[in-house]
């Protein structure tokens, strides 16, 4: 077995002395090696595995309040922030309620969609059908056959929760309430609710609809405090103009209205001054959603923005009116008071470990790599150092072929942060673009480089024999 081994190797090494006989003996016929040995280039390129992980070492840890110490006096809860999309408080938060008037806030989404998308303008007029007009519960008392701008009906909606104006939308931008709803369910499924599930537009109790437009099934509006949340989030971000609507404090809907519609959300940061609601009056707070039923209890989904920090908060079954105000501040305190958003990576930084990759036909045969945005994580207040951990993954090397232009895609790098205290890990994935432009090599270069590489495989396999 040793003999056929040497053997074989001695025919691949024959081969190989053959090839390069021929080569030699047409290099010398020129000045050609030294074009060879002018160009330097790197034989090997250094690549780490693409499943490769890597780690900074925390400095310094910080301790956070646990969700217990708030003793929170509802039936769930949930805090998050928006662009890292971490849960920095939950309680029960994945289970399906009763939303009540909280349910108005993908009708709010829809129709604020509907008017970006150039489907619907807000001075559009709405004439209100018999649906609109028999609805109950709150609402501002519109008779069939009367019309409203959308904007009117929208307001009424966001500010005094009225239930005959949202159905009035609902049957304007669909046809019907029914068909509306279909649009509801179809959303909150794109927006990965988990738990949503409508029957109206409003949130009203299904033997509280008009009994000529009930659903023929015998189910109830749903969603649950993560679900409300995540509906919240698609707002604050997909129309960051909301508070136009949602932090108007009073609205007079119609001139002949003795009294104006109220807001019904008393934390806003408006009513520091308001003599009925300066006790409630959070800093910063400009939305979102009150909601109440006999099913739900109180509800209510708070938003509220400091130092560039936007939470978004969610109660539900608080026992009061006012209690869900005042365990809204707790929740809302707990992520103020304990948390920042922190820049761990900045934009184009080098990867260690993923300095370069190679390039080919290229006038150089690798080029640099940077990551093309910054990541940003929401830690506990004081955190130093955190903990992050990266995952690169690099695209298939044959796609990666001068010319290639700066900025390139290359790759991904997926950093992941999970502190003590919090939910689950936050990841975010940015992509690794070239740092520079590579140009396509000429067919001289490109030859001589082939030769090269021959002669190290060459040398290489000569050492291999002994």
């Amino acid at each position: 077995m040793k003999h056929k081994v040497v053997r074989i190797s001695r025919r691949k090494w024959l081969k190989k002395s053959i090839a390069s006989v021929m080569l030699i003996n047409m290099l010398c016929m020129s000045s050609l090696p030294l074009v060879v040995l002018a160009e330097g280039e790197t034989t090997k390129t250094e690549v780490p595995a693409t499943d490769a992980t890597k780690a900074v070492v925390t400095t310094k840890a910080v301790t956070i309040p646990s969700v217990e110490s708030l003793k929170l006096q509802v039936e769930s809860a949930v805090l998050i922030e928006p662009t890292t999309g971490e849960i920095l408080l939950s309680v029960n938060s994945d289970v399906a309620l009763p939303p009540a008037s909280m349910t108005k806030m993908m009708t709010e989404y829809i129709v604020a969609d509907q008017v970006k998308q150039g489907k619907l303008k807000w001075d559009d007029i709405v004439t209100v059908q018999e649906n609109a007009a028999q609805t109950v519960g709150s609402r501002i008392f519109l008779a069939e056959k009367d019309q409203h701008t959308v904007e009117e009906l929208y307001i009424a909606m966001a500010v005094g929760s009225a239930n005959d104006a949202t159905v009035a939308l609902a049957e304007h931008v669909a046809g019907s309430e029914a068909a509306f709803v279909e649009l509801m369910n179809e959303q909150a499924k794109r927006m990965g609710m988990k738990t949503a599930f409508f029957i109206n537009s409003s949130g009203l109790s299904r033997a509280d609809m008009p009994e000529k437009y009930r659903p023929s099934e015998d189910r109830e509006t749903v969603m649950s405090a993560m679900d409300t949340a995540l509906l919240a989030k698609f707002i604050v971000q997909d129309h960051p103009d909301f508070a136009r609507f949602t932090a108007i404090q009073s609205y007079k809907f119609r001139e002949r209205d003795t009294n104006p519609i109220i807001n019904y959300n008393w934390m806003l940061e408006a009513n520091k001054d308001i003599t009925n609601f300066k006790a409630y009056a959070y800093p910063g707070l400009d939305g979102l959603k009150t909601g109440h039923t006999l099913a739900a209890g109180n509800c209510f989904a708070g938003t509220a923005e400091r130092d560039g920090v936007r939470l978004i908060s969610v109660v539900m079954g608080a026992k009061t009116n006012p209690a869900r105000f005042v365990e809204t501040k707790k929740v809302l305190d707990y992520g103020f008071n304990n948390f920042e958003i922190k820049q761990v990576v900045a934009p184009k930084s080098v990867v260690v470990g993923t300095e370069t990759v190679p390039v080919k036909k290229g006038v150089e045969t690798t080029v640099g790599v940077v990551s093309d945005l910054d990541v940003k994580f929401m830690v506990p207040k004081g955190t130093q150092n955190p903990s992050i951990t990266s995952k690169v993954t690099l695209m298939n090397e044959d796609e990666l072929v001068a010319p290639l232009a700066k900025g390139t895609k290359v790759g991904t790098i997926t950093y992941t942060y999970k502190a003590e205290g919090m939910g689950e890990a936050q990841e975010k994935t940015v992509n690794l673009v070239t740092a520079d432009e590579v140009e396509k090599g000429g067919w001289f270069r490109l030859l001589f480089r082939a030769i090269k590489d021959l002669f190290v495989d060459l040398f290489d396999g000569i050492k291999n024999l002994f």
